[in-house]
C-alpha cells in the first residue's frame, strides 16, 4: 500500500475533528464534540500506530489548530475553531 503524505494525514484528522461525533465511537470521559478526542482513537482511525497519531496531534496543537485537555491520564484534543478561521482568512488575503 503507498504511503500518504505526512500533510494528508493532518488533514484528514482536522477534517475528522470539525465532527467528531460521526468520525469516533463514544469516548469514556466526555463527549467528543465538546471534549475532544483521545490519540488513541485517532490512531485507530488512520491505522497508524499511536505514537505517529500523537505527533501528529501535538503539532497541531502547537501551531494552534487544536486544543488540547487533561483528563485523568489521557490528553484529548479538539478543533480551534477560531484559530481556524483566522488561518483562513490570512491565506485568503494572500499571506
Amino acid at each position: 500500500m503507498p504511503r500518504r503524505p505526512v500533510s494528508g494525514r493532518r488533514m484528514r484528522i482536522l477534517e475528522w475533528l470539525r465532527d467528531p461525533v460521526t468520525h469516533f465511537p463514544p469516548q469514556r470521559h466526555g463527549d467528543r464534540a465538546e471534549g475532544g478526542v483521545p490519540a488513541a482513537a485517532v490512531a485507530e482511525k488512520l491505522a497508524v500506530p499511536r505514537s505517529v497519531a500523537e505527533a501528529d496531534l501535538r503539532l497541531l496543537a502547537a501551531v494552534g489548530l487544536l486544543r488540547t485537555r487533561r483528563i485523568r491520564l489521557r490528553t484529548y484534543y479538539r478543533r480551534d475553531e477560531v484559530r481556524i478561521a483566522e488561518i483562513a482568512r490570512m491565506f485568503e488575503k494572500g499571506w
